[in-house]
């Protein structure tokens, strides 16, 4: 049941008109690692590559970008607080903010910005080509947007992803979704089980 209600949803952004796709329903859930091959580079530059999403640690993924006005600030602020209410229940659980604007997040800015919210939350950029081919394969929906003053922002999807400890697709976290109910999907994540 709960695929084909999957199936079916389409996730209006908060931050821009676009949607969340759900490719992955096509051979991606249950059974093999969501989301393609990558290799980038965390928030310290060292290299990170989709084996840190299949280390046996279930993960929290969140694609967005540092200049976000209100969606990625609240969701890291957001992330950051049910990590910590958690606890022991989460410790298990691995979290990374991807950027979907490597142009400006280096990894240096996004060592910056994460570390205002967590220190469990590792930040990923990397060279542009190579990220925005990593957030295609996760099926996640960006667009650059002109602003009209020279500058620019970015639509982008503003679904948390759950994937299971071998990287499988587990669930989502919706914009806006209530403490409790996200709360209780991170507890079943940590526990093993599909939310």
């Amino acid at each position: 049941m709960m695929r084909s209600i999957l199936v079916g949803i389409l996730v209006l952004m908060a931050a821009g008109i676009g949607w969340l796709t759900f490719d992955w329903y096509k051979g991606h859930y249950g059974g093999e690692p969501y989301g393609g091959a990558f290799a980038l580079v965390d928030q310290k530059g060292e290299p990170i590559t989709e084996a840190a999403l299949r280390s046996g640690h279930p993960s929290v993924v969140f694609f967005g970008f540092t200049h976000c006005p209100e969606v990625c600030p609240t969701t890291l602020f957001e992330l950051a607080g049910w990590l910590k209410t958690l606890g022991d229940d989460g410790k298990n659980l691995n979290a990374y903010f991807v950027t979907v604007d490597p142009e400006r997040d280096t990894p240096e800015v996004m060592k910056t910005y994460v570390g205002n919210f967590s220190d469990r939350i590792v930040g990923i950029s990397g060279d542009p080509d190579k990220v925005h081919a990593m957030a295609k394969s996760f099926s996640i929906y960006w667009k650059k947007v002109d602003t009209g003053d020279g500058d620019y922002t970015m639509d982008h999807t503003a679904s948390v992803l759950l994937l299971n400890a071998k990287g499988e697709f587990s669930g989502t976290i919706a914009y806006g979704e209530s403490a409790d109910t996200a709360i209780a999907k991170l507890k079943r994540l940590a526990a093993g089980a599909q939310s």
